[in-house]
């Protein structure tokens, strides 16, 4: 199990508190291109499922540890709405990272009475900075 679950704000704020904590966008390459992505200096992208099959990536550990991340680095996983990022964080954790949180919401949040994201909850909701390609 990961440290825990903490609020888009949140996370914004320790990254700008702690020059050492990254954020790790898990979503896919479609999620990052059509929707956006957290504007933080601190960001990697690497998805925890792979698209189009949506199984979970095999080497997502192993590509963080390449990255040759310290242990005890402050790692901040983010997804869509904060399932896929709590899988990654508590695989993290697992491996031995000691510092990985899942930021509840995502990016996106829940959906809307009309079915829609981006405006209950999440990143984007939150007012944080953020940009489209």
């Amino acid at each position: 199990m990961h440290q825990g679950d903490i609020s888009p704000a949140e996370a914004y704020q320790r990254l700008q508190n702690n020059p050492s904590a990254v954020l790790i966008d898990v979503r896919t390459q479609p999620e990052w291109v059509f929707v956006g992505v957290p504007a933080v200096e601190r960001l990697i992208r690497l998805s925890w499922q792979v698209f189009p099959s949506m199984q979970v990536n095999g080497q997502f550990v192993a590509e963080i540890e390449q990255m040759g991340l310290p242990k005890d680095t402050e790692i901040l996983c983010i997804c869509r709405s904060g399932a896929r990022s709590a899988s990654a964080a508590s695989a993290l954790t697992q491996s031995g990272f000691s510092n990985a949180w899942n930021v509840a919401q995502g990016f996106e949040g829940d959906k809307d009475a009309t079915g829609h994201r981006g405006t209950l909850g999440g990143w984007k909701a939150a007012g944080l900075p953020w940009v489209q390609s």
